[in-house]
């Protein structure tokens, strides 16, 4: 028995190592196969809008030499109860890696053959989370997860039975339903019609996401959070949360919080949000109704409001106050996609008001944030926007789909302020796209309240960001890919108090730096490498990576004469593609300044990363500031 239990142990290392690797296929030269069922080709039955390629000989080699270690092990367990119940556990089969590992794909232009046919029937298959073959985790999971409905799948098609085929209108499509938290992968089958040349038929293959998840944050003062969340309730596709809060000294009872959430209600593309209730001190009520952009000629619409009492981090005296205010905005636009320029023109506006019922000191120039204040805002602009999918990016093996493109706005609008009226000046230009060293985005955005009164330019900024990722490198069965960002933002004619200066933060700040600093002026550079690795034990997908960050900050209007700080560490993250909570991540890291080591948050545990979302399509008009 001690012979076997030695040999099981060997079996798990040496599988640890190597057959996690059967999982993908490595990034050699990839060609269209025309001799593959479900592969792309004009003069087959069907085609899948993300296969169409087949490996090297290379990885192929590798691949079946896995494929023979992995089904040696599982031969040798399953001679016995214990052996084979820890392999069902720690093991799950290998599957192809379709994503083609971090290559880029134009979908659309696999589809271009069927452009401008007549969709015909439009065919619903559904998939549980997990593969019914899975361990006994997974196969517990899909027993206890309800499916996804079809008819919640179906109202986010953007076409229906007798429209044209558009290409990228599919592929946007398939964007929307990998939006959604309860999908993780979506596929679009185009099958000709065997009658009738100008018509095809379409079988949409979706996989649920587990979606149940607890939620738990310790706060200071002894406040504790324990939550429960379910994304996909009832199969419906909506989003059920509750919250739950209460002191750790004592136990006393700090009050619950529920969020509801509709994200297509009755297939209209209107998104609904509702959540109430307090935490300790804070309490909120929030009512939304909303619909965006989503094709080149569209509208949007929307209207929000909020009752909220909360503490607010007040950054000139470095604490938290409590402030109560009750907040509307309105909003609406219309886009027009002008063929000739490959371009949408669009058209927006806005209507919000703020009123403060509880709040710190206010006068003319001392927390203007806080001022009472009516305020009307009108875009116009032009967009461009085009999905292309890679994978191991910010997610770790599915399918990601990056926008390229670009987007030009002007903004003009009142504000009706507490203290004084305002005419607000703003504009932004933003644009990214795949080069030949990886992909690429930059954008700038300026932004000023002008005093009609006097003519003075008050509360000015100007942002400027530049981000950057490569291409996916090989080492051995492992994947790396090199992320940078660089961020400069410059404040003038700034008042004094509450979002009037800035600091360093988690979206634009040093990972390891705990120290509080502000300033008018700030420079980053953030570096991080991830190292994607073949490892999945029950079914988690593991990446190493490490990072160095650089900053400057202060008042100065020479940027090079503010406060130096820097940081550095390593970490890894956890992930199944197939829940829904965030990647786990566990960091390590350390800080210094001009004149050493400064207070640095060295270890953190927390479910998010720096997750980017590339997008181009407009907004509701928005100020330029610190906010």
């Amino acid at each position: 028995m001690f012979r076997r239990i030695c040999i099981l142990l060997v079996l798990i290392l040496l599988a640890a190592m190597n057959v996690c690797s059967a999982r993908t296929v490595g990034p050699g030269m990839h060609y269209p196969d025309k001799h593959s069922p479900g592969r792309y080709s004009p003069d087959g039955p069907n085609i899948s809008s993300h296969d169409g390629f087949r490996p090297d000989s290379l990885n192929t080699a590798t691949s079946e030499r896995n494929q023979r270690l992995y089904d040696s092990i599982q031969s040798k367990t399953n001679r016995r109860a214990v052996p084979r119940m820890l392999y069902r556990m720690l093991f799950v089969k290998p599957v192809l890696d379709t994503t083609l590992n971090g290559r880029v794909l134009d979908e659309s232009r696999l589809m271009e053959p069927y452009a401008g046919k007549t969709v015909g029937e439009i065919t619903i298959e559904r998939q549980l989370p997990f593969d019914t073959d899975g361990n006994w985790l997974e196969r517990s999971g899909n027993k206890m997860h309800m499916l996804t409905r079809e008819r919640v799948v179906r109202r986010d098609l953007l076409f229906k039975p007798g429209d044209k085929f558009d290409p990228q209108l599919a592929v946007r499509n398939k964007q929307l339903l990998r939006s959604r938290p309860y999908i993780s992968d979506t596929e679009f089958v185009i099958v000709p019609d065997t009658l009738d040349t100008t018509r095809i038929n379409l079988v949409i293959r979706t996989r649920d996401s587990w979606t149940i998840s607890v939620d738990a944050g310790i706060h200071s003062q002894g406040r504790t959070m324990a939550g429960l969340s379910d994304a996909n309730i009832f199969g419906t596709g909506n989003t059920l949360k509750f919250k739950t809060n209460f002191s750790r000294k004592d136990f006393s009872y700090g009050g619950n919080i529920i969020e509801y959430s509709i994200p297509n209600v009755l297939g209209t593309f209107y998104t609904a949000d509702f959540s109430a209730g307090r935490d300790f001190y804070n309490s909120e009520l929030n009512l939304g109704l909303r619909k965006e952009f989503i094709r080149p000629t569209d509208y949007e619409i929307g209207l929000t409001y909020s009752d909220i009492k909360s503490k607010r981090y007040m950054i000139d005296l470095d604490t938290s106050l409590l402030v109560k205010v009750r907040n509307l905005d309105a909003w609406g636009g219309r886009s027009r996609y002008i063929r000739s320029i490959n371009s949408s023109v669009y058209f927006t506006g806005r209507y919000s008001y703020a009123r403060f019922s509880r709040r710190p000191a206010v006068t003319p120039t001392y927390n203007p944030a806080l001022h009472d204040y009516d305020a009307m805002l009108f875009g116009a602009g032009l967009y461009r926007e085009k999905f292309f999918t890679a994978n191991m990016i910010y997610g770790f093996g599915t399918k990601e789909y990056l926008a390229t493109g670009y987007k030009a706005e002007l903004v003009s609008g009142y504000s009706w302020g507490e203290f004084n009226d305002e005419m607000y000046l703003g504009m932004s230009y933003q644009t990214g796209g795949f080069r030949g060293l990886g992909y690429i985005m930059g954008g700038i955005t300026l932004g000023s309240y002008i005093d009609l009164d006097n003519g003075k330019w008050n509360h000015s900024a100007v942002d400027v960001d530049l981000k950057w990722f490569s291409n996916l490198f090989l080492l051995r069965r492992s994947r790396i890919r090199q992320f940078l960002a660089f961020n400069y933002t410059q404040g003038w004619n700034r008042g004094f108090g509450s979002d009037e200066m800035i600091r360093f933060t988690r979206e634009n700040g040093l990972q390891a730096l705990k120290e509080h600093v502000t300033g008018t002026n700030r420079m980053l550079l953030n570096t991080e490498t991830v190292i994607f690795t073949p490892y999945q034990p029950l079914g988690f997908r593991i990446a190493f990576f490490g990072f160095a960050d650089f900053g400057l900050i202060g008042y100065s209007a020479n940027i090079f004469q503010n406060d130096f700080f820097t940081s550095f560490g390593v970490g890894i993250r956890l992930r199944n593609e197939r829940l829904v909570f965030n990647t786990v991540q566990i960091r390590l890291g350390v800080a210094f300044g001009k004149r050493g080591l400064v207070e640095s948050e060295y270890f953190r545990l927390s479910n998010s990363t720096r997750i980017e979302q590339y997008r181009y399509r407009p907004t509701r008009p928005e100020i330029v500031g610190f906010k």
